[in-house]
């Protein structure tokens, strides 16, 4: 059902590809397949995740504490990333179910952590961000660095973002450091702007038509580091979480649209 929902997009992208310009028919064609997103079925999926009990301990994870109290769900991906007393980190929604799954089901993280991208259990955590990224369509992103660690996140981040090496000499800001870059046809924005933090926050966890997969941002940042020539980030590190933080906290009062569909 999923490559047959990624065949049909891409065809309609093909249409609209004929028509005016390449851009405008690019935002055309979102608009089109927005109502019908595939993402919906991942939600679904994670839901049925969320209360299934799994694990060693036979639990699901609907005690989950995501910084709103255990099992409150309902805007809790906008406040995301966020410091947690339990494990004396700076955490976004991604390593959190890493540690509800341990703490409530008695699964190893690490099993996750080594796995690969749309498979296995990552697979799962992906589908349950993505139902806890729709608990927060329509609110507003809250995430203000007020913790000690949560202002180390955000000034890692940063770092992170400006950082340049590799064999091609990027860094994060080679792409979106300013205002009116592309790739390919691809509008790229600005993460250092308010407006543009919010296109790169507000709207991952995504479905790629291109390749008929959910994107969580674990796996957005990962890519981006491939592109780069960089080595693999390890999942939901602590430069990853950084990297997080410091778009969300820069895409601060934006609306969240999430999940997503991108092409």
């Amino acid at each position: 059902m999923k490559k047959l929902l990624a065949a049909v997009a891409l065809g309609v992208a093909g249409a609209a590809w004929a028509q005016g310009s390449a851009v405008d028919e690019i935002e055309r064609y979102r608009q089109m397949i927005a109502d019908g997103n595939p993402a919906e079925l991942y939600e679904a999926e994670g839901e049925e995740l969320w209360k299934k009990k799994a694990g060693p301990k036979n639990a699901s994870l609907e005690k989950c504490d995501l910084g709103l109290g255990p099992g409150v769900t309902k805007g809790a991906y906008a406040q995301l990333p966020r410091y947690f007393a339990d494990t004396d980190r700076v955490q976004d929604a991604e390593s959190r179910i890493l540690t509800c799954m341990q703490q409530l089901q008695g699964i190893d993280p690490q099993e996750i952590i080594k796995g690969s991208f749309g498979r296995g259990k990552r697979a799962e955590v992906v589908a349950i961000v993505t139902w806890l990224s729709g608990q927060s369509k329509g609110m507003k992103v809250n995430v203000v660095p007020k913790h000690p660690k949560e202002k180390e996140a955000y000034a890692l981040g940063r770092k992170a973002f400006y950082y340049q090496a590799g064999p091609h000499d990027f860094s994060c800001a080679s792409c979106h450091g300013e205002d009116g870059k592309r790739i390919r046809l691809q509008d790229l924005p600005n993460i250092t702007t308010p407006e543009g933090a919010a296109k790169g926050w507000t709207t991952w966890p995504a479905y790629r038509v291109s390749n008929g997969q959910m994107w969580s941002m674990q796996h957005r940042l990962e890519d981006c580091y491939r592109q780069q020539r960089f080595p693999q980030p390890v999942y939901t590190s602590e430069l990853t979480i950084a990297l997080s933080y410091f778009m969300a906290a820069n895409s601060n009062g934006a609306t969240m649209a999430t999940p997503g569909i991108k092409r």
